[in-house]
């Protein structure tokens, strides 16, 4: 810039502190509608079937599977929905006074889900 005269330099030195400052502007608004666009996904990205799928195979392997298969069911289960769904599914089950009680943790990384469940 030392063969410019006054005048150019000022010219060149506006050009790149409005450069700077639409880059800035451009970076904060972007930005922005990341935020807002994550907010409203996490309404929308509840896995309501999916956890609905796995509350209906648990109950019906606790009702109906005896005890020494229902461990590699379990098994099977947590393998299952890891692999296909991305999530942890946990469950354990006990029997007392004609009841059976599950409780049914479920969480894909974005949803955590908790169930107790009481069949009389």
């Amino acid at each position: 810039m030392a063969r410019l005269n006054d005048d150019a330099q000022w010219i060149i030195l506006m050009g790149f502190l409005i450069s700077f400052s639409f880059f800035f502007l451009a970076l904060v608004i972007n930005q922005s509608t990341v935020v807002g666009q994550t907010t409203a996904e996490s309404v929308i990205e509840f896995p309501k079937n999916d956890i609905r799928d796995v509350r209906d195979v648990i109950g019906n392997v606790v009702m109906r599977v005896p005890y020494p298969q229902n461990v590699t069911v379990y098994k099977d289960i947590t393998v299952l929905s890891m692999n296909r769904k991305g999530s942890v599914v946990e469950y354990s089950n006990f029997t007392a006074a004609n009841a059976t009680y599950i409780q049914i943790h479920y969480n894909n990384g974005v949803t955590e889900y908790n169930e107790n469940w009481t069949v009389l």
